[in-house]
């Protein structure tokens, strides 16, 4: 079977800066939406199944957008696509990264990726194979009565106004820093039924009994200091019971860990109380099963009433918490908008990505979006070149920033002064300032303590970018000298180990059991051609491929398998025509559950989509899946070209 090489402008969406501080993304995509005049079109976020967090060579990608940096950003935008387009054109292309080939050998064409954020879904496939859907709001009833659960009286027993002053206690809508009800009917059992139902129907909620004027108050606040922030109430907790709730999130336009920094902060407790199998993009409708520690289910489904853009359902008590790279994968139901292929283009797009698959490269948000790749700062890191690890993350760079990122970096380049190029920027927490913060704290001459304020997480990320554009790079390599065939010297794997492939045994296997290295000290190279071409690229790079082992036990890099080629799961599509182009073209589990029927589509609409549907394992990338259906670079670049294309 042929393989084809890219050769058509792009499509498809904004990626996140560096991975690691996503606010220019969310300044790329709400550019790319003004400049087409509110059609939501920021067309996209990768969406990328993920791995535990400790695995040897997968990073979990932490997006952070708060209210604070969204409102900085908004005061940077620019309507104008021609500005926008100038702000890109530094940025990478597929080619830029390795991602060359395709597999199929039909022919390509167009289409809008996320031109809703609706368009995307995912839907995470639990360990025990199953899909998670929100389709129930109950809450299980135990076989104990415990002082969190709330009895029919809980209900009943406040009165509207203390319902309406507690809310917006609970909200923080009003200057008050409590609110006292009275106790009417003056017994032990009716103030118990008070606080019950103060901290039931109102979580974030403390109260405690005062006596005023002769009279008994009860008095709702909000909880400070470590009595917050403890579990609550351990000792009311039925041993019957799990210790872990379990349920469904249904999001929206909200990435995982902002969902769970919301809910942690209406509970009032420590995010880490709350475990998930992996992270989603916020960029997309996403369900997954969420997991935390001594909360009631009554408690969660009250937050369904002060939430936006979350569910919370399915609720049940377990004695497990869940572990990250436990999922077995997502499900994905993407919608293309404005399709302009053949249905014979389609049918044969499809089919392909049915039974032979797709390159499982990593996807362009791997690399960053600035003229700054992330593979370059791993690079250096790797080299032990820490100087550089400096420079390159923060000197003035051309492309998608502006507004204090740039007047930030302009005084660093002047200065070199870390107190005055922080003094430019309002927000600190993204990398930028986290290395300024540690270049004040230890000093210009040690940069390697310096970059260690960074997360552990963040700073793997750019290592692991540049394992990942080593492993573009050669996986193109492998496929252009071998062709869609095991040969002899391939990698397969038995087991957790890698073996070769012996002349002898060739046609045991197809390219779907052939894996290649992500460079390391624990694993071994292919005996063709790619063996040396890895050795070869290595060197190039400064990096001695037979000592992966760095002086800094972090930034060793033992190595993995990656699977060459991926065959996704339960495909299927459909083409569906359309007139408006804001409509929704499929249900979601919230519109079943609220009972919201389908628009009726009109059978000759002037537009055309393309809806399918497929499931993919962890650690692999949607968008290279849907590369391969439209033959079309997704980086942002080419994104660019073809949306200030659209907009003339």
């Amino acid at each position: 079977m042929e393989t084809v090489e890219m050769n058509s402008v792009s499509l498809k969406r904004p990626h996140s800066e560096d991975d690691v501080a996503n606010t220019d993304e969310i300044k790329i995509q709400k550019i790319l939406e003004k400049s087409k005049s509110g059609n939501d079109s920021g067309q996209g976020i990768e969406t990328v199944t993920e791995q535990p967090e400790d695995m040897k060579n997968e990073i979990i990608s932490n997006e952070e957008s708060e209210e604070q940096e969204e409102e900085l950003e908004d005061s940077d935008e620019d309507g104008d696509p021609e500005s926008f387009a100038d702000m890109m054109k530094h940025g990478l292309t597929e080619s830029d990264v390795g991602i060359t080939k395709f597999v199929s050998s039909h022919k390509g064409f167009s289409g809008i990726l996320k031109e809703r954020y609706s368009d995307f879904v995912v839907h995470e496939i639990g360990k025990d194979g199953r899909v998670s859907h929100l389709d129930d709001f109950s809450v299980p009833v135990d076989d104990e009565v415990n002082f969190e659960d709330p009895s029919e009286e809980t209900f009943t027993v406040l009165s509207d106004e203390d319902k309406q002053r507690l809310e917006e206690l609970q909200l923080f809508k009003n200057k008050e820093a409590s609110v006292a009800i009275e106790v009417i009917e003056d017994t032990k059992e009716k103030r118990t039924v008070i606080h019950q139902a103060v901290k039931s129907l109102f979580p974030g909620l403390e109260t405690k009994t005062e006596d005023r004027d002769g009279k008994k108050y009860i008095i709702a606040y909000h909880a400070a200091g470590k009595k917050a922030l403890a579990n609550p109430r351990k000792h009311s907790w039925p041993k019957s019971r799990g210790s872990y709730c379990h349920f469904v999130l249904y999001k929206e336009n909200k990435d995982t860990m902002d969902a769970i920094n919301v809910l942690s902060k209406f509970l009032r407790v420590k995010p880490n109380i709350f475990s998930y199998m992996g992270t989603k993009d916020k960029r997309a409708i996403t369900v997954q099963e969420i997991a935390v520690l001594r909360i009631t289910a009554q408690r969660l489904a009250h937050l369904n009433k002060c939430l936006m853009n979350f569910k919370l359902g399915n609720f049940s008590y377990k004695n497990h918490p869940l572990k990250l790279g436990e999922l077995q994968g997502n499900h994905f139901t993407v919608v293309l908008r404005n399709i302009t292929g053949t249905d014979d283009q389609i049918e044969q797009a499809m089919h392909s990505l049915r039974e032979i698959g797709f390159i499982n490269y990593y996807g362009m948000q791997r690399f960053g979006t600035t003229a700054v790749p992330t593979y370059q700062i791993g690079r250096a890191i790797l080299q032990n070149n820490w100087n550089e690890v400096m420079d390159l993350i923060l000197k003035p760079r051309p492309g998608a920033e502006k507004g204090y990122l740039v007047k930030c970096r302009e005084e660093w380049a002047k200065t070199k002064d870390p107190a005055a190029a922080l003094k430019k920027l309002p927000v600190k927490r993204c990398v930028e300032g986290q290395l300024l913060r540690g270049l004040l704290k230890y000093g210009m001459k040690n940069i390697i303590s310096a970059f260690g304020i960074i997360p552990r997480n963040n700073r793997l990320m750019y290592i692991h970018s540049y394992q990942s554009y080593v492993w573009n790079n050669m996986v193109s390599k492998r496929i252009e000298e071998y062709g869609l065939r095991a040969v002899p010297g391939d990698l397969i794997l038995k087991g957790a180990t890698a073996v070769h492939i012996e002349e002898g045994d060739v046609d045991k296997y197809t390219i779907h059991d052939v894996v290649m290295p992500l460079p390391g000290f624990d694993i071994i190279y292919p005996k063709h051609k790619i063996g040396e071409a890895y050795k070869d690229m290595l060197i190039a790079d400064n990096l001695d491929i037979n000592n992966m082992r760095h002086k800094i036990r972090d930034y060793s890099l033992s190595g993995a398998y990656r699977k060459i080629i991926i065959r996704p799961q339960n495909v299927s599509w459909e083409v569906v025509a359309y007139d408006d182009p804001k409509i929704p073209l499929f249900t979601t589990d919230l519109d079943k559950l609220e009972g919201k029927p389908l628009p009726v589509l009109p059978p000759d609409g002037k537009f055309r989509a393309l809806k399918m549907e497929f499931s993919l394992p962890p650690s692999t990338y949607a968008t290279m899946a849907i590369r391969e259906v439209l033959k079309m670079d997704t980086s942002i670049k080419n994104q660019t070209q073809l949306n200030t294309t659209w907009l003339r």
